[in-house]
């Protein structure tokens, strides 16, 4: 089914902003689902109080703890620090990014408003997941926001804007048939253009080693600018990730933006391998967050830390850098950008 051309966002004047663009808050889930972080859960709530206590210094929080243990947790941990909101609104699991709402900014004369995509866990791979599909709208009821329901799958960790109406995403995710397994690249970039305002629409390939998103956008390749992207590429060419990841590096230098400028491509360097239980885990610097006045940056106690963090300084002189070790936060698969959603001002 083809997009409606009335009344989407894009016809009212919506927009999908940066993530550099000021916050009114930061939205997160409380982690409780243990299948995510088999035989480790432990460390995990203590991450979360971290990341929370970070951006509460810069930014209201809201923190989706629903069910009484779940919300006594989380009240326990973060519940009492200053511009934390917590909500007895229940989760299936704990990655915002892809379950949470889309925010847009509203033009002047009309209501705030949020997308509520559908969301199947990643192509149906961690059932179950209709907690986490109400998410948006039970969001939505609860702030009094117009809610926008395009009726197709999309995880917000697939793309990435400029704010400006250039969207990058995969192939490999928002082409994949266990997502809309009737749409093809012009159907999808119909919904951006309706619902996030695209003008251009930028695809690379293939995502990193571990990543059970089937290549999400935010471990591959971040605007950190207008026309600026941060791409991360592997140095040893007998690592799997050495060919996937300089052939999108490739194609990010010959892409423009929605004006037809270049971009630029900041290479970000790749931690050593990190394996649990013979596992491979998509550890990475992509997958950081911005908000207001600070970047949050998953580092992992390797040697490419140091020079991953100052990278994303030069990029942000008007920020603080702050490293979360993220070891045991990807254990469940996903990093700092994965638990976060930005609700713009």
């Amino acid at each position: 089914m083809a997009p409606s051309a009335t009344a989407t966002p894009a016809s009212l004047g919506y927009r999908f902003p940066a993530e550099w663009e000021p916050h009114a808050a930061t939205w997160l889930s409380w982690p409780h689902n243990r299948d995510s972080w088999p035989d480790k859960f432990e460390p995990v709530p203590a991450i979360w109080a971290e990341l929370v206590k970070t951006l509460a210094e810069f930014e209201p929080v809201h923190v989706l703890a629903g069910g009484a243990a779940v919300l006594a947790e989380a009240q326990s941990m973060v519940g009492s620090l200053p511009g934390v909101t917590l909500h007895d609104i229940p989760t299936n699991d704990a990655w915002t990014r892809d379950h949470g709402p889309m925010f847009l900014q509203a033009p002047a004369g009309l209501p705030p408003a949020l997308i509520d995509w559908e969301y199947n866990a990643w192509g149906g791979k961690y059932p179950p997941f209709h907690d986490d599909n109400r998410v948006p709208q039970t969001v939505a009821a609860e702030l009094g926001y117009r809610r926008f329901v395009p009726g197709i799958v999309l995880e917000g960790g697939a793309i990435d804007g400029n704010g400006r109406g250039t969207i990058l995403t995969t192939e490999e995710c928002l082409l994949n048939p266990n997502r809309n397994p009737t749409l093809g690249r012009e159907q999808i970039e119909g919904y951006l253009r309706d619902y996030l305002g695209a003008k251009k629409v930028l695809w690379l390939g293939r995502g990193i080693a571990g990543d059970d998103t089937d290549g999400h956008i935010d471990q591959l390749a971040r605007f950190v600018g207008p026309a600026t992207v941060l791409a991360p590429l592997e140095e040893d060419p007998a690592e799997a990730n050495y060919e996937p990841l300089r052939e999108n590096f490739a194609r990010l230098r010959e892409m423009c933006d929605q004006d037809g400028r270049p971009l630029e491509v900041i290479p970000l360097p790749m931690p050593r391998p990190v394996y649990f239980a013979g596992q491979r885990l998509p550890a990475g610097y992509a997958n950081f967050y911005i908000a207001n006045g600070v970047v949050v940056v998953p580092v992992y106690n390797d040697p490419a830390d140091d020079e991953a963090l100052a990278t994303l300084a030069r990029c942000f002189p008007d920020r603080q850098i702050r490293p979360l070790y993220a070891v045991d936060l990807i254990l469940g698969l996903g990093a700092v950008h994965c638990v976060t959603q930005q609700q713009p001002a």
